[in-house]
């Protein structure tokens, strides 16, 4: 099975003063606001770090999700932050990390089997697997 998918970016104007909008094909995301003030000086929108965030916490929640239910378990709950670290690198910047933190738990399901899902799952999410990074990850279980 294959699919594809897409998300576009405007960007009117150049450096600071400029101002983006970024959309999903879905329409999940449609013309939101970013640039350098939303990327760097609070303000509202969104910014590249952010998605990258919400799209690696996503795929990694269900990555982990599927790994429980190939062990058994059909009832529970998983809960993913995920950190992105932009740094300074030379003349621009870098994503340094991926930090991900994971609460779950569910019936039937010990400690031992949501830790090793969730390590698993780290490793091989195919978000995981673009990201050319450090990733972390932080487990919580709820039994």
């Amino acid at each position: 099975m294959s699919t594809t998918n897409s998300g576009s970016a405007r960007y009117e104007g150049f450096g600071k003063s400029g101002k983006g909008h970024v959309s999903t094909q879905s329409g999940a995301l449609k013309d939101q606001p970013y640039g350098f003030n939303t990327r760097f000086e609070d303000a509202p929108g969104t910014n590249p770090e952010e998605l990258i965030g919400a799209a690696h916490a996503s795929c990694f929640t269900m990555a982990l999700a599927f790994q429980l239910a190939d062990k058994g378990h059909s009832d529970g709950t998983i809960e993913t932050t995920c950190e992105v670290t932009l740094d300074k690198d030379g003349d621009g910047f870098k994503v340094s990390k991926s930090a991900l933190s994971v609460t779950g738990g569910g019936d039937g399901l010990d400690q031992a089997t949501f830790e090793e899902c969730a390590r698993s799952a780290k490793e091989n999410c195919p978000l995981s697997k673009l990201l050319d990074t450090e990733i972390t990850l932080e487990t919580t279980f709820n039994g």
